[in-house]
């Protein structure tokens, strides 16, 4: 399997890919994350992910050969509201304490750049997540374990969160920040195969 050049630093997506046996390695997005004010909600993790492909692509040698450049990236909206990763503790709170006892909707979108076809295809995935009802004993109690720092909505449902999450409605690994599903299918119609 060739390698692929990972568009992230996430741990988490790291992660995906070790299980999966893709080869990577990671090459950090230099990109800017301005959200133009006229993308709707649904549509910024795309446009994220694809400035994190395309910011690769400027880094590297105008003479290195690309395969392949995988990018992602995560929201969480609920109503109008757009939640990415909190900047402190007490904002980190403030997004749990919306969370609670409500649905909110995980979107993740990949972008991968082919580079034998010199373009770039997408895939979204959204999952809707249930918190439980929590007290502000509760929340605090998760907020101290530091699980917020980097995550998108201030969670991690792979951690502790999953504590008071009742239901999860769509792909887990997509609310982790790479759904498998998604990956798997874009790379197999991009002709990459991980089944060697």
């Amino acid at each position: 399997m060739d390698p692929i050049i990972l568009a992230s630093s996430s741990p988490r997506r790291q992660d995906i890919l070790k299980k999966l046996r893709i080869p990577f390695r990671v090459v950090l997005p230099t990109g800017d994350e301005t959200i133009s004010k006229s993308l709707k909600n649904d549509e910024i993790p795309e446009y994220l992910a694809r400035n994190k492909v395309t910011s690769v692509i400027k880094s590297l040698p105008p003479e290195q050969e690309i395969q392949w450049i995988l990018g992602a990236d995560t929201i969480i909206t609920m109503g109008s509201n757009v939640y990415g990763k909190p900047q402190n503790q007490e904002e980190a709170f403030k997004f749990i304490k919306q969370f609670q006892g409500k649905s909110h909707t995980v979107i993740t979108a990949i972008v991968l750049y082919n580079g034998k076809k010199k373009s770039t295809t997408s895939r979204i995935c959204k999952t809707k997540v249930t918190f439980a009802p929590m007290t502000d004993k509760e929340i605090e109690w998760y907020v101290d374990t530091g699980e917020w720092h980097g995550a998108a909505g201030g969670y991690r449902i792979q951690g502790d969160a999953s504590t008071f999450i009742t239901k999860i409605e769509g792909s887990y690994s997509g609310v982790i920040g790479l759904p498998i599903y998604e990956l798997y299918d874009i790379l197999k119609e991009q002709g990459y195969s991980i089944l060697e």
